[in-house]
């Protein structure tokens, strides 16, 4: 049993590592697209982070690229201290153990009202390999899109109301997770604040918090947690 047991765990180990170098040439090819030319910026990654979580957000802004990782602004910040109430984990700790993916990898720059531009279909087209990849490589038991362009890359999504505060068991490049959708935290968008957001956003943290890919983190584990709800 015990050879059994460490034949098993090296397995694992090597699984492990052979996940991490695919990865680590996938992100290496991501930061080298240019297929879009109207995005004013490089692709932005938040690193090769082996994880069974994936955060999915809409594009970077301006400061991203500078910065060079996702979220490094104002919705960052509010998007960490959902996840440091809920889900016991800081900033630093999401970073580490979540991998960072968006609908499109570079800032599309802003429209003619001076708001960051939403990406245009052939733009989500271009990049959307980078995402199937991604699933393909990691394949993660829990996918976190975060405002409604993301939602929509994996289901309809006319209201949020309709699909915040659930979980869904979806399926995108020939694998199946689950799936929680969070609103858009930008402070451009107050939907999150008022009723009923408010609301459903808390309802869809302590979805999220009670889940085990996430509560495994949160608890500094490598092992699987029983999952409650």
């Amino acid at each position: 049993m015990a050879k059994n047991s460490l034949k098993a765990q090296y397995a694992g180990i090597m699984a492990e590592s052979s996940r991490q170098k695919t990865l680590d040439r996938h992100v290496a090819q991501l930061l080298r697209c240019r297929r879009c030319s109207r995005m004013k910026s490089t692709p932005v990654s938040g690193g090769a982070i082996v994880s069974d979580v994936m955060i999915i957000g809409q594009a970077p802004g301006p400061r991203e690229p500078v910065l060079q990782r996702p979220f490094a602004h104002t919705a960052g910040k509010t998007l960490f201290r959902w996840f440091e109430e809920f889900c016991g984990m800081n900033e630093a700790a999401v970073r580490s153990k979540i991998y960072f993916a968006a609908v499109c990898r570079c800032f599309p720059g802003k429209n003619s009202g001076g708001t960051d531009r939403v990406p245009a279909p052939d733009e989500i087209r271009n990049c959307s390999s980078w995402m199937d990849n991604e699933i393909e490589i990691l394949q993660p038991r829990l996918v976190i899109p975060v405002g409604r362009l993301a939602i929509m890359q994996f289901i309809e999504c006319v209201k949020l109301d309709k699909v915040i505060g659930r979980r869904f068991r979806v399926e995108r490049a020939g694998h199946r997770f689950d799936m929680i959708p969070l609103p858009h935290p930008s402070g451009a968008s107050p939907w999150h604040k008022i009723s009923p957001g408010k609301e459903l956003l808390r309802r869809a943290l302590k979805l999220i918090a009670r889940h085990s890919a996430v509560a495994g983190k949160a608890a500094g584990k490598s092992g699987m947690i029983a999952e409650i709800g």
